[in-house]
């Protein structure tokens, strides 16, 4: 099983502790590290798709509305200057979209001067175990999170 399908299923079985929601198309976790504050994950409930171009575009289009959803809720919750997406999955090919909430100063001098996308960071700090929220920020995390996300799904 791959690295995403374990999360998913610690989801279905209630031990998840970054779980925040599930919708039509996917489940919504808060990161393990929080580099970035707020950074947050879809992942998509199916492992039958590796690419977006292999959806029928009904659950394509759907999938793609969702996450905008969770992003909208992302930037919501955690307030950041802009938020970034990265759909990739050389390291775990169950589609997952990684929500980014970017703030001035976030990656420090590497870069072009403190700017550029996630990875310029480098990993050992970004995975730190310092990154890690404590059982009551998670908490408050997820809450706040949760919370957007029902607001916009009212209407969705």
């Amino acid at each position: 099983m791959c690295l995403i399908c374990d999360r998913i299923e610690m989801i279905k079985k209630g031990t998840n502790p970054y779980f925040v929601k599930e919708l039509e198309t996917g489940y919504v976790v808060i990161g393990d590290n929080q580099h970035f504050f707020g950074y947050t994950l879809f992942l998509y409930k199916n492992h039958d798709h590796t690419e977006l171009f292999q959806m029928d575009m009904e659950e394509r289009n759907k999938f793609m509305q969702e996450m905008t959803v969770v992003a909208e809720a992302t930037f919501r919750a955690f307030k950041p200057d802009k938020m970034n997406y990265e759909l990739l999955g050389m390291g775990d090919a169950h589609l997952h979209w990684h929500l980014y909430p970017r703030r001035e100063g976030d990656i420090e001098d590497y870069g072009n001067k403190g700017k550029g996308p996630v990875w310029w960071y480098p990993m050992e700090k970004m995975y730190s175990d310092e990154c890690r929220p404590d059982a009551d920020t998670l908490e408050k995390m997820k809450a706040c999170l949760l919370e957007q996300l029902e607001d916009i799904n009212t209407g969705v």
